[in-house]
C-alpha cells in the first residue's frame, strides 16, 4: 500500500464541494476532518492558515496540496477535495485550483511528512492522474487512482 493510501480513508474524499475561497475551503476541510477523524476543527482550521501564510501550496496545474504540523494529530491524517469550480490559490501558474489534498502530520514527524508530500506531488504531475481525478465519480476511484502505483 502506499503511503496515501496509509492515510486516506475513503470517508476522507468529498467530490464537488462548492466553496468560493482558500478560507471557505479550510472551514469545510477542518469541519470534515473534525466529524470523520475525530480532529478538533480548530486546531486543524488554524495549522492549514497558517502554513499557507508563510506561501501558497499550490503546485500548479489546478493542484494544491495545504499542509501542517499539528499536536492536533497523533499520525498523519489525509484528506482528498475536488472542488466544483476552481478558486484562486495564488499557484505559481497562476491558475485556479479544483484539486486538493489536505496533509496534516504530527509536530515531530519529519520523514513521513516529506515521503507523503513526495509522493502526492508524483502523482499530481502526472496529467493522465489529473485528468482521472477530475473525472473520477465516487471516493472509492479517487482511492484508487491516488493509491495505485
Amino acid at each position: 500500500m502506499s503511503l496515501i493510501g496509509d492515510i486516506l480513508p475513503v470517508t476522507n474524499i468529498v467530490l464537488d464541494l462548492n466553496v468560493s475561497s482558500k478560507k471557505r475551503l479550510f472551514e469545510e476541510a477542518s469541519q470534515l476532518l473534525e466529524q470523520k477523524a475525530g480532529l478538533q476543527q480548530e486546531a486543524v482550521f488554524e495549522c492549514l492558515f497558517a502554513r499557507e501564510k508563510l506561501g501558497s501550496t499550490a503546485l500548479g496545474k489546478g493542484v494544491a496540496i495545504p499542509h501542517g504540523r499539528t499536536n492536533a494529530v497523533k499520525e498523519a491524517v489525509g484528506a482528498f477535495i475536488r472542488l466544483q469550480t476552481p478558486i484562486a490559490f495564488d499557484a505559481p501558474d497562476e491558475q485556479p485550483v479544483n484539486i486538493i489534498f489536505i496533509l496534516l502530520v504530527p509536530e515531530n514527524a519529519s520523514a513521513q511528512h516529506l515521503n507523503v508530500l513526495s509522493e502526492l506531488a508524483g502523482k499530481f504531475s502526472q496529467k493522465a492522474i489529473r485528468n482521472a481525478l477530475l473525472n473520477a465519480t465516487s471516493a472509492e476511484a479517487i482511492r484508487e487512482i491516488l493509491t495505485t502505483d
